[in-house]
């Protein structure tokens, strides 16, 4: 445990609350996300137990607990909010938008209501704001 670490110490942030959890693995939401058309409603991190800093650094045993209870969190979801589907994704580093690091899952469910609904991960990689200048010559 990393005694600066938000995951490894969930009293950091008040309003963390565990929802489900296995041997290797919790499920924390905010209390915002519980709130109906709130703009991450329903959607939550997967967190291994052990301080594991990206999801590269997981075990195998980490990995099966976590696609175990992301099964378990779909299921709660889908009863609790009725999503038209989800994105599903690891930061893992600096460059690709890990502020906290200490590896987590997120699962997001998505909504046909929304302004963005359609538009998956890959929107946002597609933007033209994110085209990188040509690559330089090989010296």
């Amino acid at each position: 445990m990393h005694k600066d670490c938000v995951f490894c110490h969930l009293e950091l942030v008040p309003d963390q609350n565990i929802l489900f959890s296995n041997e290797h693995c919790i499920f924390i939401q905010l209390d915002s996300v519980q709130i109906k058309g709130s703009i991450l409603e329903g959607s939550g991190l997967i967190i291994p137990k052990q301080h594991r800093e990206t999801a590269f650094d997981l075990t195998r045993e980490e990995w099966d607990a976590t696609y175990s209870l992301l099964h378990e969190v779909k299921a709660y979801i889908d009863e609790s909010h009725k999503p038209q589907g989800y994105n599903l994704g690891w930061n893992c580093g600096d460059v690709a938008g890990q502020h906290v690091f200490h590896a987590h899952f997120h699962v997001i469910p998505r909504f046909e209501d929304e302004p963005l609904a359609g538009k998956g991960i890959r929107h946002l990689f597609k933007s033209n704001v994110n085209e990188r200048k040509k690559s330089r010559e090989m010296d």
